[in-house]
């Protein structure tokens, strides 16, 4: 235990200076979340990538024990396969999240990173090998478990991303996980979990004080899938020892609020006919503010929350199976209060929500057909053609398309329409087609239809267009490069 308290302590103080060190790299790297669209809350520029120092911070005192001879210290080399890869795993989820804060990447190559991430942790012994429920035997899956395993390390792992929406509410969340994990691993002898947990928790009860409201730095995509790969790994070890009737139920509940609130999203763009993996403002958080709650105070009423759920967790794991059905319906009620609050459950909707679903399956086969004419375009009015096809789809009126070429000398490119004939109560939205400084190419829509802002379905669908336009100008510079390299002369580029 003085080990445990030792490594909480160490990890703490490191993420306290780590943290502003940290913040002023994001910074100077230009890792900064310019809020450009409607989902944001924060409104200002803020750095992001905050969470590489809960990365620093948890790994820090870890290293320590590798060198330092303590009883806990020698269970590094006793369980070696598994400390080693929870660390080389953890540094590869880390470093995928700071790729995607410096530059952005595409949901494919994340979930492809985090897939093999999760079979080396399946390998070091992190699995789902049984499914128990409090009526009977457990349900040994056999080789259904490797993809069980990867689903859930995968899964986890992008819910903590898809929960980081306000100020403080992934590391509080992550937090009240933690403080579970820790007593469970304890109370079944888990200490090389124990310490994990440990570290963790110290990393990120130094990293709050920064980011909690209003925040002066994100975790941003390094800190939540880093968070949420180290619950998902460690929760799997500590579910094994705990009664034989909750073993898998005991983590789900701990980290109830992300799981659940990915599971509504899931279903929810499923339902309205959006891409799985785009952004919305629907989530948990959004609703609760559209109630009237205020940030700060959502954020303590989410808090709230997951601290009832972690003891629900910690209760379970101590469980009989009558006990159990006890508890999972309690939890069961809670959840459908929160639901019913929240405004999920309206079956008035049901309508609504038809034609929402046929419009986005309409703008989304839009974008399709423009996306291939874009990879064929081999020029800039090439691309602004195929820019005015699908403009009217988004119910805009007026378009502007600003291309920024910085090689050697600064040249700005600008196509439009519409807007001399506009009337007086237009209203513009600008994107940015990199979705990072409002100084760079850009593509700008008007809309006469007396709207005062921008619905997330339409933006959600100007956002893929703009990452179309902006994959279209990086091949036909390209293939600019190719011809003054090699010479010669290109026709029916298709990329």
């Amino acid at each position: 235990m003085r080990t445990i308290f030792v490594t909480f302590t160490l990890a703490l103080i490191a993420a306290l200076a780590a943290t502003p060190l940290v913040r002023a790299m994001a910074t100077r790297l230009g890792a900064i979340d310019h809020a450009l669209n409607s989902r944001k809350i924060h409104g200002r520029p803020v750095p992001r990538m905050g969470g590489l120092a809960v990365v620093l911070a948890f790994y820090a005192p870890l290293a320590g024990l590798f060198f330092w001879d303590t009883g806990v210290g020698r269970l590094f080399w006793e369980n070696g396969r598994q400390a080693v890869a929870l660390i080389v795993g953890g540094s590869a989820i880390a470093a995928l999240g700071v790729l995607d804060d410096l530059r952005g990447s595409g949901a494919a190559k994340k979930l492809a990173v985090q897939f093999a991430v999760a079979a080396l942790m399946w390998w070091a012994g992190f699995r789902v090998e049984k499914v128990s429920t409090p009526f009977g035997a457990p349900l040994d899956l056999g080789p259904l478990g490797f993809p069980v395993t990867l689903l859930w390390i995968a899964g986890v792992t992008n819910a903590l991303n898809l929960i980081d929406g306000l100020d403080g509410l992934a590391g509080g969340v992550a937090l009240a996980a933690v403080g579970a994990m820790l007593v469970i691993s304890v109370e079944s002898s888990q200490f090389l979990m124990a310490l994990f947990m440990a570290s963790l928790g110290g990393a990120l009860v130094g990293f709050l004080p920064y980011n909690f409201h209003p925040a002066s730095v994100f975790l941003g995509d390094t800190g939540s899938l880093f968070l949420g790969f180290v619950l998902a790994t460690t929760s799997l070890q500590t579910s094994q020892k705990a009664s034989t009737a909750v073993a898998l139920v005991v983590p789900i509940v701990a980290l109830g609020l992300p799981i659940g609130d990915t599971l509504l999203s899931m279903l929810r763009r499923a339902i309205r006919g959006q891409r799985m993996f785009a952004g919305d403002r629907r989530h948990i958080h959004h609703r609760l503010m559209d109630l009237g709650l205020s940030q700060r105070s959502t954020v303590l009423a989410l808090y709230l929350l997951c601290t009832i759920l972690a003891g629900v967790s910690v209760a379970l794991s101590r469980a009989n199976a009558a006990q159990t059905i006890v508890y999972l319906a309690g939890v069961s009620l809670l959840a459908l209060i929160l639901l019913t609050a929240a405004g999920y459950i309206r079956l008035e909707e049901a309508q609504k929500l038809g034609r929402e679903r046929k419009r986005n399956l309409e703008v989304r086969a839009k974008l399709r057909s423009t996306e291939d004419r874009l990879r064929c375009a081999l020029t800039l009015p090439d691309v602004w053609e195929s820019v005015k096809v699908v403009v009217p789809v988004l119910g805009a009126t007026c378009a502007t398309l600003a291309i920024v070429e910085r090689d050697g000398d600064t040249k700005r490119t600008e196509f439009s329409f519409g807007f001399d004939q506009a009337s007086p109560d237009l209203f513009v939205a600008r994107y940015s087609l990199r979705g990072e400084r409002p100084g760079d190419s850009g593509l700008e829509l008007g809309w006469e239809d007396g709207r005062t802002t921008v619905d997330r379905d339409t933006e959600i669908a100007v956002e893929l267009l703009c990452e179309h336009v902006y994959n279209a100008l990086q091949g036909i510079e390209a293939a600019r490069k190719a011809i003054a390299n090699g010479g010669g002369k290109v026709v029916g580029l298709r990329r």
